[in-house]
């Protein structure tokens, strides 16, 4: 007996070890990318196809991943999905390793609009479009009735919302949006353009805003405090029951467009795993995963227009709203410029 069990123990050990080799040799994909932005249902059909284990990280900003990944972690992660002015930046560092255009077989699939508007990598060497993305402006129409309002940034300007009203505490985004509402380029580098756009905000805007705030206008919002808002719409209409949506929220982005983001997918540069981590990517874009993502959040249908005939949730605005609007490129030194107006700007709301 005490032979056989030897032997079973033996036996057991042996398919154990076999057992581990086996779990080891997996190939592991690590992605690094922003909270709750890919579906589990997609990372674990993916997992299932390509036998293999990915592991997630979340970031809460461009800021936050791009100091990790340059702080000793870009060693850490295959996969990363920076917004475009970090992919520019990230490029010009060198911190990525192209694409594998071979395996990158739903490259069609990428709407032609989006890679217009993608000056940094428009042929994708380096960087695959995630999500094109763009705020814009909630009215609670339970305050104020629908088409009684000007559907342009100048809304801002009307002092029936004074003291109800809100834009995000993201420079880029305001400055951005008045510039586009007086015919100028969100990345403008003529300091006089930038100037007339401050200037719109400080002496028309300002006046009827109570707040600057990305984070909880939603609830207020929801609440019926705000009646005014600046932001993304899936924020306002996340805090607002679906069965109130139609009667409470006119949520659009102004015919001229605004400033907007695009997510992208990118390889890092150390990352040991390149045809697995393209694989992902393409992945991603077969339509009838990438409209998962869409589902999750009510996105419109932008960047992969296929994708739009597996939908299964009707969009919170429709994709065409985002033809006009303009992504924020990288200005480099011309930053401080736009940073150094706004601080004297936020100043008069404290």
């Amino acid at each position: 007996m005490k032979l056989l069990s030897r032997i079973s123990l033996a036996a057991l050990g042996f398919a154990a070890v076999l057992g581990l080799s086996s779990c080891q040799q997996k190939k592991t994909l690590k992605l690094f990318t922003w909270t709750y932005y890919t579906p589990t249902s997609v990372v674990e059909a993916f997992e299932k196809e390509f036998d293999c284990k990915v592991i997630v990280t979340e970031y809460d900003s461009n800021e936050t991943m791009f100091n990790k990944l340059v702080n000793g972690g870009a060693k850490s992660f295959d996969i990363v999905v920076p917004s475009q002015d970090y992919v520019s930046i990230m490029m010009k560092r060198g911190m990525f390793q192209p694409i594998i255009q071979a395996k990158f077989t739903n490259r069609s699939k990428i709407n032609p609009k989006v890679l217009e508007k993608v000056t940094y990598d428009p042929e994708m060497v380096y960087a695959v479009p995630y999500y094109f993305g763009a705020a814009g402006i909630g009215v609670n129409k339970k305050k104020m009735p629908a088409g009684d309002y000007e559907r342009t940034w100048n809304i801002f300007a009307d002092q029936r919302f004074k003291g109800h009203a809100s834009m995000m505490d993201d420079y880029r985004e305001v400055i951005g949006d008045a510039l586009k509402y007086k015919g100028y380029a969100v990345s403008t580098t003529n300091e006089n353009e930038v100037t007339e756009a401050v200037d719109l905000i400080q002496n028309s805007w300002l006046p009827n805003i109570v707040k600057f705030d990305a984070e909880g206008f939603g609830k207020d919002f929801a609440r019926g405090d705000l009646w005014l808002c600046h932001g993304y719409a899936e924020v306002m209409y996340g805090e607002v029951p679906e069965s109130e949506w139609e009667s409470t929220i006119d949520f659009f982005i102004p015919e001229q467009g605004g400033a907007s983001y695009l997510d992208s997918l990118c390889i890092l540069k150390d990352s040991k795993e390149a045809e697995l981590a393209t694989e992902f990517i393409n992945f991603i874009h077969r339509p009838e995963n990438y409209a998962q993502f869409l589902d999750f959040f009510n996105f419109p249908c932008f960047v992969n227009l296929e994708a739009e005939k597996y939908m299964t949730k009707k969009p919170l605005y429709p994709a065409s709203a985002m033809d006009n609007c303009e992504l924020k490129d990288d200005l480099g030194e011309k930053l401080d410029m736009y940073y150094s107006k706004w601080e004297k700007l936020r100043l008069q709301t404290n």
